[in-house]
Order: structure tokens, then sequence, then C-alpha cells
């Protein structure tokens, strides 16, 4: 294999790439978002300078990718802080457990997404909408949400899932030291909203140390949605440079 025909690759193994080289678009993707109230330390302890927290809230989500270009169906679950970055309103992405090595390859090496594996689910369980995510063989969390109780107006459900998204990008060189160490900023393109609706919620984290979502502990439940869409993701961009502010 020549020079070029290694510059044509995106990932290895070159005989079989980790994932496919295409931009993913979502058809039926549904969401079990809630939003619930925590402990501002706890927040202050794991979201990075210069995001800034306004309030104590988190966003719990499981995700049911219907069919997915390039990956096929998976769910996803995690945690997304919301906070702003020059005035702008957004989301953290602080943790996101995935059941598909390809999507959890490609969101991490390209765009920064904090994934790891994990085992969600989401479902219908006697009239209840239910989210669970087990790591390993343990349950880490469990969510439970009216079916289908109200109507969700459908600009206010493209605007819970549009806000801007921020992630940190950490790529280290060959000796260890920090190679990469960006903040970067993405958003969700091309939306078409199917259905949305709200209603009663409850939430359960539970502890576990490689799973710790339970570090953002549920003091109230705030919000609750559920949301079938299409979407595509837009490329990461760079928007603040630790290396870079270490420097100056």
């Amino acid at each position: 294999m020549n020079t070029q025909e290694v510059l044509q690759h995106v990932t290895t193994p070159l005989a079989n790439p980790a994932y496919a080289p295409v931009v993913p678009r979502f058809t039926n993707r549904e969401y079990l978002n809630i939003v619930y109230r925590t402990d501002l330390e706890a927040l202050r302890a794991v979201v990075p300078e210069p995001l800034k927290i306004e309030e104590p809230l988190v966003r719990f989500e499981v995700m049911k990718m219907g069919d997915v270009s390039g990956y096929g169906p998976y769910t996803e679950s995690g945690q997304a802080i919301p906070v702003t970055f020059d005035g702008e309103h957004g989301e953290y992405l602080h943790a996101m457990y995935l059941d598909n090595f390809a999507a959890t390859a490609s969101g991490r090496e390209i765009s920064a997404y904090p994934k790891t594996v994990g085992a969600p689910n989401l479902y219908a369980d006697n009239g209840a909408l239910v989210g669970t995510l087990d790591y390993g063989t343990l349950r880490v969390a469990t969510a439970t949400m009216g079916y289908k109780h109200n109507r969700l107006d459908l600009r206010e459900a493209e605007a819970q899932i549009t806000v801007p998204t921020f992630m940190l990008k950490i790529v280290p060189n060959y000796d260890g030291s920090p190679r990469v160490n960006e903040l970067v900023r993405t958003e969700i393109t091309d939306v078409v909203i199917k259905e949305a609706w709200t209603g009663p919620a409850r939430l359960q984290l539970f502890e576990h140390v490689l799973a710790p979502l339970a570090d953002l502990p549920v003091r109230e439940v705030v919000s609750a949605s559920h949301i079938l869409t299409d979407l595509t993701l837009a490329p990461v961009k760079p928007v603040y440079d630790y290396l870079k502010e270490a420097r100056s």
C-alpha cells in the first residue's frame, strides 16, 4: 500500500476500518429526556472552564437510534449539563454510554464526544416509557415517564434538542504529554420533529466507580420529554485552546 493509498483512509485497521467514512443521518431517533436538579458543587467539580453554570441542572438522556447511516440501529445514554460559553446557552456533554463500537469509536476520534461502552435500553412497559443504563452486569440508571400523557409543542421539542453542545477534545502525544486539548462546539442540523410528548417522570441513579452518574445526584425532577425525530450532527469546531491559554 503506497503513501497515497494510506492517506485515503480515516482510521485503522486499514483492512477493516473501525467505522465508516460517512456523515451519519439519524432517522427515527427517539429521546427520553429527564432534566433534574442536582448539587451545584458537584457540577463545579466536573464542568471545565471557561464554561459557566447558571443553574444546578442536568439532563439525563436515553436515545434509541432507529436507523443510522454507516452504523445501523443502536442505543445511547448519558448526561448533559446546561452551561453558557461567551454568553451563548448550550450543554456540556459530561458522559455517554453506547452499545455500538463503530459509533463509539468515530464519535470519540473525530468529534470528541465523551463516549464509552454501556448497555442502555429504551422501551414501553405497562403504560410507562422506561430508559435504563447498565454498565457490565450492574444497573446504574433507571428512568420512567408516563407514556405519551401530554403533547409537547414541536417547536419547544426542537429547541430542547438543538442547543449547541460543548465537549473536550483531548489527544495525548506519544510521550503522554497533551498534544490537543480543546473545547469544541457542535449542533444538530436538518431536524424533523415527528412526535413530542411530556409527562410525569422519575429517575434513579446508582453508585458505580466506572460509571459515576450518581456523582451528580438527583434532588428534584424538573421536566421530561419523549421526542421522535430525524436529524444530522454538524461537524465540530474548536472554540477554546487550553494549551494556547496555558502558554499565554
